[in-house]
């Protein structure tokens, strides 16, 4: 369970109506406790592999709580995390002080021209404008300067939701429906709940045709862990209180129900790190 492509509708993310994509996109910090002790952060070799050299200054676009801006301090002697949500940055600071925080977004970066050798985005580059951003991250990048984005989540070709999608797949819907009429069953684990995990730059944009890696291991969640997961992501957040408490009571009956997971029994999840990477050309 990893931010999701599609709109509560089925709508790419991409094609959303500019009010939904903007509230989904400013929901996380309304649950940023949640988000920091849930969401775990791009596997070490995938930032091993975005930064394969010593680095000056790098910096941490759409931090969030800083899931991916605690593992750049050992690699840097200065991260800068930019973060737009005042409630995501204040647990960041708490959590990772001896990196800067700054307020801003991918489409304004609040830096100088030319200060940072690299500039990560991890789960946040869908929610920025591409062509925008792409040209605010040129412009404080220096020259040859990286330009990486990664998405982490559950891997859906892992043996946990191979056997979830399989149990799914036999589940009846009739009585586990969301409060749209939608199986709830197919959307809770599913495919379709992969992010957008490419990063596209068209001709013209000054950078290399990004290389593409990914990365897995595993992580041993309990039912509470995955429960809490999967409240973390903005389909779920966006939904009034008591939709959410329908969506976490019916993911808590299927995994006990369908995989034998409660109390303190955990799964190994196999979880995926898709990383791409780029350099300024000039």
């Amino acid at each position: 369970m990893t931010e999701s492509r599609p709109g509560s509708s089925g709508i790419p993310l991409s094609d959303l109506p500019p009010p939904e994509k903007a509230a989904r996109s400013g929901s996380f910090g309304a649950v940023a406790s949640q988000y920091e002790r849930f969401r775990p952060g791009p596997s070490s070799a995938a930032v091993d592999w975005f930064l394969p050299r010593p680095v000056d200054r790098v910096v941490d676009l759409g931090a969030g709580t800083g899931a991916l801006t605690r593992m750049l301090v050992d690699k840097a002697p200065e991260v800068v995390a930019v973060e737009p949500d005042d409630r995501m940055r204040s647990v960041l600071v708490e959590r990772v002080p001896s990196a800067t925080a700054v307020a801003g977004r991918g489409e304004s970066i609040p830096l100088p021209a030319g200060c940072a050798d690299a500039v990560l985005a991890s789960a946040s580059w869908h929610w920025m404008d591409p062509i925008p951003t792409l040209r605010e991250v040129r412009r404080v990048l220096t020259p040859r300067g990286i330009l990486g984005a990664v998405w982490t989540g559950p891997d859906p070709d892992g043996p946990f939701m191979a056997q979830a999608r399989a149990l799914l797949a036999s589940e009846p819907t009739e009585g586990a429906q969301d409060p749209t009429g939608r199986g709830m069953t197919t959307r809770i684990l599913s495919d379709a709940l992969r992010p957008a995990s490419t990063l596209q730059i068209p001709d013209g944009e000054s950078f290399s045709p990004p290389d593409h890696e990914v990365f897995t291991w595993d992580i041993p969640l309990d039912a509470d862990e995955l429960i809490g997961l999967l409240g973390t992501l903005s389909w779920v957040i966006t939904m009034p209180e008591e939709s959410r408490q329908l969506v976490a009571t019916e993911a808590r009956r299927l995994l006990r129900d369908l995989l034998g997971i409660e109390g303190e029994v955990t799964v190994d999840v196999a979880f995926r790190s898709d990383c791409w990477r780029s350099h300024l050309t000039h």
